[in-house]
């Protein structure tokens, strides 16, 4: 397996090809409809991955809205936590860069108060959601990036973890942008 770690402060930032499904990290994000629902992509394999209880769950949670996340078990999963968090469908407004990297940012809020150390993203709504594949890379790792800069906090591993080899190039180039 390809990786790609550069350190920031304390903590690690890694990018990986694979599969969240299979991260060991203690939280998994899942990009997930503003329902928490099963559907397809991410939020399809995470909900099958993890078994029915996550979706039991995730109903008694309310639902989500556009930046924000939510938490809960991660059931059958390698991790111990699910966030959910619901990624901007891609308008090429000015708003839809300040909403990605509120689901970064809000995920890793939620992580850090519930005491996690490592979690694994996915290119959030860079599926069916249409964000361009570039523009999300460069937004959701400088949230990182500030994110980790700024909270010096118990978060000490953030793990992007890319499906295809594409995507994975992708975010290796805007890393290696971002930190030389």
């Amino acid at each position: 397996m390809e990786i790609l770690r550069k350190n920031i402060g304390q903590a690690v930032l890694e990018i990986v090809r694979g599969d969240i499904t299979q991260q060991d990290t203690e939280a998994i994000v899942n990009a997930a409809n503003k329902q928490l629902a099963p559907g397809g992509g991410v939020a399809g394999a995470i909900h099958r991955a993890a078994g029915p209880e996550l979706w039991e769950e995730c109903r008694k949670l309310g639902g989500c809205e556009t930046g924000e996340a939510k938490i809960s078990g991660g059931y059958r999963l390698k991790a111990k936590h699910v966030i959910h968090t619901v990624g901007p469908i891609y308008s090429g407004s000015a708003q839809d860069p300040v909403l990605l990297a509120s689901c970064y940012r809000n995920s890793l809020e939620l992580a850090a108060k519930h005491g996690i150390e490592s979690i694994s993203f996915p290119a959030i709504s860079t599926g069916i959601f249409g964000y361009p594949i570039q523009e999300a890379a460069e937004v959701s790792l400088k949230a990182v990036r500030d994110f980790l800069q700024g909270n010096p906090g118990p978060v000490k591993l953030v793990r992007f973890v890319l499906f295809s080899e594409k995507d994975f190039d992708v975010y290796r180039a805007a890393l290696e942008e971002l930190l030389p």
